[in-house]
């Protein structure tokens, strides 16, 4: 945050940074805001930029695996960001690489970068990110950013989309985080410094009947924030549906779009650190397994949105306290 903020205040500072270095942007689903964010980084770094945007024009639609793609990748650039429909992505290829690998968001797993933008907008909206009361608005359940950020929270959501459990004991109960469900912004409004809207998002269901149940549950219009404080900010990862109306545009605590903005800067920012670090670092082809994670051949991820249930890889788990989780998804196992 503190580089993104002397980015900022400093940009021809970093104009050359990253003369000669190539990132390659590995988007095997759609996206505006990350692709081209990381994208506008790289050139505002001197960079350079190579990559598909669309899977189908790429050798995956051949069947080559993430390991596959990202071997051949490492041919030709410095530094990868990938954005996976399938959760666990990014790890595998961080595994087989040899480059560093950015997560631009892996299914409805995580989605870190967005967070680190979300955490760069506070601080420049309110100046600390410190005694806080964020509210997270609608899908809790598939929102890989409110998965990321989730760290006095008050969750706003129906019961079909509540944050998972996982989510809010090993993160919210580990670290004391105060943490309140309710149905209902309006009950919460005048307690918040940070709305955190999110869209209901359709790709993410299995179910067509469940998503129409659920999809227009919160709309933010003008009436809504009236008894909002003065210097609430409204915030959402976008792309949104109807879930804020354009009429809230107007409204100074509106920070959606100069959100995106901050993107850029810390995507900036991450990119330039991991290449000076990668400069002193001999990254080895298969890394070693992080402290907690093992391979076990007899157990098996559940979730059939992990990368492990459809290609080739090792099944990696973690330990978490009593419990045993896939490493790639998150997935309890047992």
């Amino acid at each position: 945050i503190d580089l993104a903020l002397d980015i900022i205040a400093h940009r021809e500072k970093y104009s050359e940074a990253c003369k000669g270095r190539k990132l390659a942007t590995l988007f095997y689903e759609p996206s505006t805001r990350t692709r081209l964010s990381f994208t506008s980084a790289m050139m505002e770094l001197g960079g350079n930029v190579i990559g598909f945007s669309d899977a189908a024009s790429s050798s995956v639609s051949k069947g080559e695996t993430v390991a596959d793609t990202v071997r051949v990748i490492a041919c030709f650039a410095d530094i990868i960001a990938m954005r996976h429909f399938k959760e666990g992505a990014p790890l595998v290829a961080s595994q087989y690489a040899g480059i560093p690998v950015i997560n631009a968001g892996d299914g409805s797993h995580a989605h870190p970068t967005q967070t680190l933008t979300d955490l760069l907008t506070i601080k420049r909206e309110l100046g600390r990110l410190d005694d806080l009361t964020i509210g997270f608005c609608g899908d809790l359940k598939f929102g890989r950013t409110v998965h990321s950020l989730t760290k006095a929270v008050i969750l706003i959501a129906p019961e079909e989309l509540r944050l998972p459990d996982y989510i809010r004991h090993e993160v919210c109960d580990k670290y004391g985080v105060p943490t309140v469900e309710v149905r209902t912004m309006e009950e919460v409004m005048p307690e918040l410094d940070i709305l955190y809207m999110t869209r209901v998002q359709k790709e993410r269901f299995l179910d067509e009947e469940e998503f129409n149940r659920v999809k227009d549950s919160f709309v933010l219009d003008p009436s809504k924030l009236r008894t909002a404080k003065s210097d609430m900010i409204v915030l959402h990862p976008l792309p949104r549906v109807n879930e804020i109306t354009r009429a809230v545009d107007n409204d100074p605590r509106a920070a959606y779009f100069r959100q995106v903005e901050n993107g850029k800067f810390v995507r900036m920012a991450l990119i330039y650190t991991l290449l000076k670090w990668a400069e002193g670092e001999k990254l080895a082809a298969v890394p070693d397994l992080a402290e907690g994670m093992f391979i076990d051949r007899s157990m098996k991820c559940p979730n059939s949105r992990c990368i492990s249930a459809t290609e080739d890889v090792d099944p990696l788990f973690v330990k978490a306290g009593d419990t045993c989780r896939c490493a790639y998804c998150e997935a309890k196992i047992r």
